[in-house]
């Protein structure tokens, strides 16, 4: 089991009321219900293996190169994301709870958490399942495999599978080609623009005739014209720099530099000193013995 591990924290932070706080005062709304989620996440799933995966840069300069405005809305000054102050000053202290339980919290320089996603996936023997709200991670699933995405969107509780199947019943694509119909579909989430004029549905018919972006661009430069719903070719003729440019954006990438790590779940702490000051100095009994009875069991 993969976590997405920003995206949790973020819907955590959101989903529990900020009134939620340390005996100290301050906010620890969003390390509390990461805890509970991951508690819930073994107790549901028991996976063998656990990973936290973080961002060690959340706006990495090779996808700025290829789409200057990739995430360009959510910089706050330099390199630095608009984060909630709230939340802030919690991240390090999930940081420091994921070492203190011996949670594996794998990162690489220069890449996000989905690159670190894509790379464990791509190493990985058997089966896994990726736990995150971002949609652009439903470009692993692979039935073969499997691999899975618990889509987060209904919360923790009432996860959506999403497989194969799911992709093309959702998009109207095949199973295996939702980063090319988001390319072409683009993200304002993001700050991806996609191709001007192409929605969902010119995208899905698009990738369905051609089969993959790499075919498409193929038959644009060859001239062919045939296959292209009416006034798309026009609009993808005129996007063909970007279409260029954004596969290097939206594909995570499967190669990013890991150091071995162990992620094997943990039975019991590693850091047990450790672990009582941060439940004490935050007041997180009860979370953290929630999560280390799913561990211990």
């Amino acid at each position: 089991m993969v976590l997405d591990t920003p995206s949790l924290y973020f819907r955590a932070f959101y989903g529990v009321p900020e009134s939620i706080t340390a005996p100290d005062g301050s906010p620890i709304n969003a390390v509390r219900g990461l805890i509970d989620m991951i508690a819930t996440l073994v107790r549901q799933h028991s996976p063998r293996e656990l990973a936290a995966t973080m961002d060690a840069d959340w706006r990495p300069a090779f996808r700025v190169a290829a789409i200057p405005t990739y995430k360009a809305h959510r910089v706050a000054h330099g390199n630095t994301e608009v984060v909630p102050d709230a939340l802030v000053p919690q991240i390090a202290v999930i940081q420091e709870v994921l070492d203190a339980v011996g949670i594996a919290r794998p990162e690489s320089p220069g890449y996000e958490a989905d690159d670190v996603i894509g790379t464990l996936t791509h190493q990985a023997s058997g089966a896994v399942d990726i736990v995150t709200g971002d949609r652009d991670l439903f470009q692993l699933v692979d039935d073969a495999r499997p691999v899975r995405v618990l889509y987060t969107a209904r919360g923790i509780r009432n996860l959506q599978i999403v497989d194969e199947a799911f992709v093309t019943a959702k998009y109207g694509v095949p199973g295996r080609a939702y980063a090319d119909f988001a390319t072409l579909r683009g993200d304002p989430s993001d700050g991806l623009p996609g191709v001007a004029g192409v929605g969902e549905k010119t995208a899905a018919a698009l990738i369905t005739r051609f089969g993959s972006l790499d075919a498409l661009i193929e038959a644009l430069d060859a001239g062919v014209t045939d296959g292209f719903p009416a006034g798309s070719r026009t609009r993808l003729a005129a996007a063909r720099d970007y279409l260029s440019a954004a596969p290097a954006v939206v594909k995570v990438a499967h190669d990013a530099p890991l150091p071995a790590t162990d992620l094997t779940l943990p039975a019991k702490p590693r850091d047990p000193e450790a672990l009582v000051r941060l439940a004490d100095r935050y007041g997180l009994d009860g979370p953290l013995n929630r999560l280390l009875d799913v561990l211990g069991g």
